[in-house]
């Protein structure tokens, strides 16, 4: 069973003018397409054929001999996860369960923004900033590449990433910028609190 480049779950131009649709259609349809053509050519096969994104990922992180094999599925998986981490009517601030958890951890929601802001500035060169759940508690982390909190027993609650190809037609340089919009324009809360609630 191949794997397959999921649908976007809105339409190309649905972000715009926070994220054009141009950027989407080489982020989405030649990035992380590329992503899955290069997982299927590297697992035809093999045992990792019929296996979740997940498994793989957990079975090959931390093994350069299979370093292809993760960064591909592990691109996958993130980029899937980037792009519901948006929405159109994004941005505000979070309910319930949540907006409990994020003061308790971060002081408020403004304190989470920072350190999240801080974790994308602060990932040298290309990676990931993620809101994760550890241990019964939310963590900002920060990942390079394609490595993943998943493979490191934490539950990713949502994710902005910071490779230049995510933001530099739109914003060229201007990382800052383009996580102040992720977070206050951009950022889905309902797929965080769906994250959240497991």
């Amino acid at each position: 069973m191949a794997f397959e480049l999921p649908n976007l779950p809105y339409a190309k131009d649905a972000l715009a003018p926070h994220i054009s649709a141009n950027t989407l259609d080489f982020h989405h349809g030649k990035h992380h397409n590329t992503y899955v053509v290069n997982l299927n050519k590297l697992v035809a096969d093999t045992d990792f054929a019929n296996q979740s994104l997940e498994d793989i990922m957990k079975a090959t992180a931390g093994d350069a001999s299979k370093a292809g094999i993760f960064n591909n599925a592990a691109q996958i998986w993130n980029h899937t996860f980037f792009w519901n981490s948006l929405s159109p009517t994004g941005g505000g601030a979070p309910s319930g369960a949540l907006a409990d958890a994020i003061n308790a951890s971060f002081g408020s929601l403004d304190g989470f923004k920072d350190a999240f802001k801080t974790a994308g500035l602060t990932q040298f060169g290309s990676g990931w900033a993620w809101l994760v759940l550890r241990d019964g508690k939310l963590e900002i982390a920060k990942t390079p590449n394609a490595e993943c909190p998943l493979t490191d027993g934490a539950t990713p609650i949502i994710t902005c990433d910071v490779w230049e190809h995510a933001y530099y037609l739109d914003y060229q340089n201007r990382r800052p910028d383009f996580l102040d919009t992720f977070l206050n324009k951009l950022i889905n809360w309902e797929f965080a609190s769906e994250n959240f609630k497991g």
